[in-house]
């Protein structure tokens, strides 16, 4: 069993910068990445970080503007998201490989979840 827990959201005008933060307890092995989900619309993954080796990977709507980074000492991951976009508005997610009924994205299936932090991009 692995809990996350994130943090961070917010309002922001469109070009402007926010970061998301996710504690995880057992910070273990694994994947750790961040989902979204607008209203009306499926979840879909945005970047995901291996804790082992530190290898990144991240939707192509985010590359260059979304960096996903990790604290191993503080358990914590990062999403520092730049140059925002009304479409980036959403419910953000912190997620972890493992559990149950697994969503698959870039190589990783994740099954924790966090309770989500929204994310309001708007002039």
């Amino acid at each position: 069993q692995v809990h996350v827990a994130e943090s961070g959201g917010g309002s922001v005008q469109p070009g402007g910068s926010l970061r998301l933060s996710c504690k995880a307890s057992p910070y273990v092995s694994a994947c750790l990445g961040w989902f979204r989900q607008a209203p009306g619309k499926e979840r879909q993954g945005v970047a995901h970080i291996s804790t082992d080796g530190g290898s990144t990977y991240y939707r192509d709507s985010v590359k260059g503007r979304f960096t996903i980074s990790q604290d191993k000492s503080k358990n914590m991951i990062y999403l520092q998201m730049n140059d925002l976009k009304s479409e980036d508005t959403a419910m953000y997610y912190c997620a972890a490989t493992g559990g149950l009924d697994r969503t698959a994205f870039g190589g990783c299936y994740f099954g924790y979840w966090g309770q989500g932090t929204q994310v309001t991009v708007s002039s």
